[in-house]
């Protein structure tokens, strides 16, 4: 019983520590940072969430989320969206996506429409 007791519990380290290595492989390594100005934040994140799902339907694997600064000094009440993605390959790969797909392309137009962009930069990850 007791050698069941000990095999059952080291099944669940070596599961555990798997699903976490797995995890971590997984884990966005670029981000861009998109700062934006808008005057309907709301529908902004709808389209934002729109344009997400048609890059998910299409097999890019980017996560994109839109912040708003709160603690910010000046800039509290900014809008942020980030994509996160595994390299620059799978961000330009996203990039190419956006030129060649008609439907994420039309998204994109109504996206440009919502916003000015006022800074745009790439974050490599340094530590998990």
């Amino acid at each position: 019983m007791r050698t069941i007791m000990l095999s059952a519990a080291f099944a669940c380290i070596l599961g555990l520590t798997a699903s976490l290595s797995a995890i971590a492989a997984e884990a966005p390594a670029v981000m861009r940072v998109i700062v934006v100005q808008t005057a309907d934040v709301s529908a902004y994140i709808h389209e934002v969430e729109t344009l997400q799902g048609l890059l998910k339907k299409s097999g890019q694997a980017a996560t994109l989320r839109v912040w708003r600064a709160t603690f910010a000094g000046p800039d509290t009440g900014t809008i942020v969206v980030s994509v996160e993605a595994a390299n620059l390959a799978a961000l330009a790969k996203i990039d190419d996506m956006i030129r060649s797909s008609p439907e994420i392309a039309a998204e994109m137009k109504k996206i440009n429409g919502m916003r000015k962009i006022v800074s745009d930069s790439v974050y490599d990850l340094l530590s998990h």
